[in-house]
């Protein structure tokens, strides 16, 4: 690996770490391509390139899974863990876990509690295969 991979690699790197840390923050393209140091077009781009999705559907799925954590661990409303995670709406929120999950925020609640799952087999579940 080139000189110069290694350091777009690095700052793909430190911009995710950032989503990671900070999913219920604000975040958009320009925001991370600042974090990355570089435009926000490159950002983009180089992003998809090295982690296979774009900056915005990462950081959903982040907020999803952190939500989905909540959903099984807390007997918190929906709406509170929709604005928690970093959603600006339920109705976002409930569209966006639907797309991710495969279920509504609800039924997944109702149904990680009545399986009692371990959370390692749930997130496998979730994943396309």
């Amino acid at each position: 690996m080139s000189r110069a991979a290694e350091e777009s690699n690095r700052r793909m790197l430190r911009a995710r770490d950032t989503m990671d840390r900070d999913y219920a923050r604000p975040l958009d393209v320009p925001a991370l391509a600042r974090v990355a140091h570089v435009s926000p077009a490159h950002f983009a781009r180089t992003f998809r390139a090295t982690f296979g999705e774009t900056p915005h559907r990462y950081l959903q799925r982040r907020r999803v899974e952190r939500a989905m954590y909540l959903l099984r661990e807390s007997e918190r409303r929906v709406t509170d863990i929709a604005f928690e995670v970093g959603f600006g709406s339920p109705g976002t929120f409930s569209r966006t876990f639907r797309d991710i999950v495969g279920s509504s925020p609800r039924a997944y609640r109702r149904e990680a509690v009545a399986a009692a799952v371990p959370t390692c087999f749930t997130m496998a579940w979730t994943q396309p295969g």
